[in-house]
Order: C-alpha cells, then sequence, then structure tokens
C-alpha cells in the first residue's frame, strides 16, 4: 500500500469520532451504499449513510457523546480496497464508557477513501474469559 494511501485512510478512520460527534459530514467517511453492522449491539445491519444518520438521531440521549477511535491496524485487500480494524470508545453523558472493535472495509472511490462495510463488536469481558 502507498504510504499516501495509508495516511489517507487512517485519517478516514480517526475522523469518524470527530464528525459523528459533530453530527456532520457523513458523506466524507462513508459511501452511500455503506452497511453498518451492529448486530453485536442489538441493532442489525443499517443499509445506507442516510439510514445510518437516522438510526444515529434516533438513538437520542443514548448515543455516546464522544467517540474515540484508536488502534488502528491496515491490511490491503487489493488497489482500491482495504481491511481495517481499530479500537473504539465510546463516552456517555453520565460518564460510563464502552469499548468496541471496528472492523471495517475501506474503497477507492471519485470522492476518495470511504468505508463501505463496518462491523461494530462489543468488547464485554476481559482477557481469557
Amino acid at each position: 500500500m502507498h504510504p499516501d494511501d495509508r495516511i489517507a485512510i487512517t485519517d478516514l478512520i480517526n475522523q469518524h469520532g470527530h464528525l459523528v460527534d459533530a453530527s456532520e459530514r457523513f458523506d466524507e467517511l462513508f459511501t452511500a451504499d455503506v452497511q453498518y453492522d451492529v448486530t453485536d449491539l442489538g441493532g442489525g445491519v443499517i443499509t445506507g449513510a442516510t439510514a445510518l444518520w437516522e438510526a444515529g438521531l434516533a438513538l437520542g440521549d443514548n448515543n455516546p457523546v464522544a467517540h474515540h477511535v484508536t488502534n488502528v491496524v491496515l491490511t490491503e485487500v487489493g488497489p482500491d480496497e482495504v481491511a481495517a480494524k481499530s479500537k473504539g470508545l465510546g463516552v456517555m453523558a453520565d460518564g460510563s464508557c464502552g469499548s468496541v472493535t471496528y472492523e471495517d472495509t475501506v474503497v477507492r472511490t471519485a470522492e476518495g477513501w470511504r468505508i463501505s462495510h463496518r462491523r461494530v463488536l462489543a468488547r464485554r469481558r476481559p482477557l481469557g474469559r
């Protein structure tokens, strides 16, 4: 993978927390037909950036007030596709937090790199359990 692509994809994933928390510019993160799989959180698969936006709004006060993304690992699948794995921390208004793993498919589009598929896996048990 070219270093410029690695930087662009890492920036894309890092921007997730900033843009989601600011409730703006989803089109800079996701393809229009994104598959956002929150089955592990009880939400099923959300199809499309518009539906994802609406699902986030529907959560209302149950949304985290802060999303933090870290530990980004990229694996080239092809010239225009990368598998990305990262960790996410969600901080709620009451100060509680949760940890997830994001498993992404990132694709090159005419607008740049975008997430076309994301699977969100909750971390619920300590190591070895």
